[in-house]
């Protein structure tokens, strides 16, 4: 199902877009919003692939272990 687009809370903005959309100056669909999520999405995706490999390139061994020890204790302490 195709999701609607959002109406302005605004009044006066939320008036012009409803009668942009009755005279067919834009459409009522989400489809070019999808399109450029879809593409910020790839993007970040694309980043994100990357970060936690040039993290840990960049660490020291001595970092790093301080780091997975702070983890476990975190993971593993008990409350009370």
């Amino acid at each position: 199902m195709a999701k609607k687009n959002k109406r302005p809370t605004d009044l006066n903005q939320r008036a012009k877009s409803i009668v942009d959309i009755a005279t067919g100056e834009i459409e009522d669909t989400q489809e070019e919003k999808d399109l450029i999520k879809a593409a910020a999405s790839a993007m970040g995706r694309k980043g994100g692939l990357k970060g936690g490999k040039a993290r840990a390139e960049s660490l020291s061994a001595k970092r790093r272990s301080e780091i997975a020890k702070k983890a476990a204790k975190a993971r593993w302490h008990k409350k009370g």
